[in-house]
């Protein structure tokens, strides 16, 4: 089994839950699910609507304290506060030990990118980064361009069944090695990496482990302490929160990292990270985003022991946790109406491992291009995305050439059941598959 860092973070939550997912309130709380009437948005992994709270926060910030932070009025004072709130909030939902770890930027990729632009200045005989072939390439090509300074590459390569093993990675790890790089959940097909054991053969070996935890953030709790990494990156917008990334590494590295910075911003994190000023409305509404996240857990009802989370870490980790038990039932009927309809799917396809997938799900119709598809998906109102989900290498395993690629379903909780078979008789008409096999999908 590959989902082992879903199980420690499912351990933290008390057992024996009979909550119910409220789905009606969720829904309600993302005005955007209403707009266009109709419109079923399967698009989530490449950025997800955003609830009233956040919307709310970025309008306040806007319309009230839109200035520069560091000055002695009222107004810039408001924006420092809201970045402290901001960064403990960040660093509640990931398990920081520190809000100092917790460092704001553009996105994810300008993270990967300046991390590896410092290591690259500090290889010496450990020389040696280890990537995948299943990770976005934002978390493969910026490795990659060590190269050019002495680093030498070493390729953990995904297994047949759709997901990484840790048994592959031992023998690629020695004294050698400087860093693994990999992915929490792979944003094309959706698969989730044991991280935890990962970090275990990197750490026993003397390297560090960076985790790009971009897909899986909507999916499920993040815990640095629990994954026992070195780095990890994050994008607000897949969070539901506006376009903008994070940066959390463990304090004594951060502090060690070769960075860019104006002379007169000490060397220490999270400043030595924030080069320049980043988008302080966005930064508020990825806290307004956590505080989501915290209500929906604190809104579960069930039995005594888990209605009222005693703590904001309890409340985020029982919300993921009811969001991971909606979400598998979202993925396990996307399988049941994509194979009804005859398609190929990539990556875990079977059932009895549907804990080691979130409801991201690359495929193809028999005889159909991925464009088509996703064109008459379009027409009937859903959106849904085609191509190589930048990850090329990837879509090169599966045997599919890069300009063309696959088409991508990619759900989060807000989406429904009812969705799915909506979507299932939409692939019906497209693909041609007789409807009265199944009268709820295909």
């Amino acid at each position: 089994m590959q989902a082992k860092s879903q199980d420690v973070l499912d351990s933290e939550v008390p057992s024996g839950s009979n909550s119910r997912f409220p789905i009606e309130s969720v829904r309600a709380a993302f005005p955007a699910l209403t707009r266009p009437p109709g419109f079923i948005f399967f698009d989530n992994a490449a950025g997800a609507q955003v609830p009233q709270i956040v919307l709310d926060a970025v309008n306040h910030h806007l319309l009230e304290c839109n200035a520069q932070r560091g000055g002695r009025y009222a107004k810039s004072r408001e924006v420092d506060a809201t970045i402290l709130r901001a960064r403990q909030s960040v660093a509640d939902l990931v398990n920081a030990r520190d809000a100092s770890e917790i460092a704001f930027g553009m996105n994810a990729t300008s993270f990967i990118r300046l991390v590896s632009l410092a290591i690259g200045q500090t290889l010496g005989k450990r020389n040696e980064v280890v990537v995948t072939d299943m990770d976005h390439e934002a978390n493969v090509a910026t490795w990659l361009a060590l190269e050019r300074t002495g680093a030498r590459i070493l390729w953990w390569k995904m297994r047949d069944d759709g997901n990484l093993h840790v048994d592959d990675l031992v023998p690629l790890v020695s004294s050698t090695t400087r860093l693994v790089a990999c992915t929490l959940a792979s944003n094309a097909i959706g698969s989730i990496v044991d991280v935890a054991a990962a970090a275990k053969v990197a750490h026993a070996g003397g390297a560090e482990i960076f985790l790009d935890a971009v897909h899986y953030g909507p999916h499920g709790l993040i815990d640095v302490q629990a994954f026992d990494c070195d780095y990890l990156v994050c994008s607000g917008y897949k969070i539901f929160a506006p376009h903008m990334g994070f940066l959390w590494g463990r304090r004594e590295l951060l502090e060690k990292l070769p960075t860019f910075r104006e002379d007169f911003i000490p060397d220490e994190p999270p400043g030595k990270i924030e080069a320049g000023t980043f988008i302080y409305e966005n930064v508020a509404g990825m806290d307004a985003a956590v505080r989501y996240l915290e209500t929906l857990g604190r809104s579960i009802t069930g039995n005594r022991e888990t209605a009222k989370p005693k703590s904001r870490r309890a409340a985020l980790q029982l919300a993921f946790r009811v969001i991971r038990t909606h979400e598998e039932s979202l993925s396990l009927e996307l399988l049941r109406v994509l194979n009804d309809c005859g398609a190929a799917v990539y990556g875990v396809a079977d059932k009895n491992r549907i804990r080691e997938r979130v409801p991201t799900l690359c495929f193809d119709l028999p005889n159909v291009s991925p464009a088509r598809v996703a064109e008459e998906l379009a027409r009937k109102n859903f959106g849904v995305r085609d191509g190589h989900m930048y990850s090329p290498r990837l879509m090169r395993r599966f045997g599919l050439a890069q300009e063309s690629g696959a088409v991508r379903a990619s759900l989060v909780h807000y989406n429904t059941v009812e969705e799915v078979r909506k979507f299932g008789s939409a692939l019906a008409e497209i693909s041609g598959t007789d409807s009265t096999r199944n009268t709820n999908s295909c």
